[in-house]
């Protein structure tokens, strides 16, 4: 049988485009220091990817026209962001993949390579990822407060009280224009925690209740003495 160029099986539209901005050591160090939710100036990214400033703003055009990043004018500076949740969710499940593909060394080396505070509680754009997290997210859905449909969740009549003791108003979070809940792939702990709107709504809440604060550092979360007794008596219950 002959074959032709078009009887070929044809890529996803774009996916290689997408490939294309990722691949770049530049782009990628860019990318991943957004992923704190953070909008940040084009000096400060260019420091980041360790680019000489005509060299970033070229790498910076690509991801905004790309549709990776927004930009914002805020006076005389140019601000970057990720374009959305679902990109944010994207970058993260590459970098499970790579991990979880990365050539094996022939010497042995600590199992465990992550810092110990980054792998505990962390931020994965507007929701929080980590060790904690995905302990959590096993216990709402183990306990039956959320139920799994493939990809995303759905909150049980019990899931929803248990979520309105936290603050958390579900017709508000379901109409907004993102999914409400999914499963998002954590790079450290190789198994999901909770993404979507649901999980954006309980990192503010458990913010707002002073259970979790931000840091000096990038990412990182702190779990406070307060933070330590609700989530152990959650995780026990």
């Amino acid at each position: 049988m002959t074959t032709h160029p078009t009887d070929e099986p044809q890529h996803f539209p774009g996916l290689s485009r997408i490939g294309a901005l990722l691949a770049d050591p530049g782009r990628a160090a860019m990318l991943w220091s957004l992923m704190d939710g953070s909008a940040r100036p084009a000096g400060e990214l260019t420091m980041i990817a360790g680019l000489s400033p005509s060299a970033a703003s070229a790498h910076l055009a690509r991801l905004t026209d790309g549709g990776l990043l927004a930009a914002e004018v805020r006076g005389r500076h140019r601000y970057f962001r990720i374009a959305s949740p679902e990109i944010a969710a994207s970058i993260e499940a590459l970098a499970n993949v790579a991990q979880a593909t990365a050539p094996q060394r022939p010497t042995p080396r600590p199992v465990r390579t992550v810092p110990s505070d980054m792998r505990y509680a962390r931020t994965c754009y507007d929701h929080m990822a980590g060790e904690l997290s995905v302990r959590v997210f096993e216990r709402l859905v183990g306990s039956g407060l959320l139920t799994l449909h493939g990809t995303s969740l759905e909150a049980t009549p019990a899931g929803a009280a248990r979520l309105a003791d936290w603050g958390i108003e579900l017709s508000a979070e379901k109409s907004r224009r993102r999914r409400f809940a999914c499963t998002c792939p954590d790079w450290s702990e190789r198994r999901p925690h909770l993404g979507g709107a649901l999980g954006a709504a309980l990192l503010s809440s458990w913010s707002a209740q002073g259970w979790v604060e931000r840091t000096a550092r990038p990412r990182i979360l702190r779990i406070t003495p307060a933070g330590h007794r609700h989530f152990d008596a959650f995780l026990a219950g």
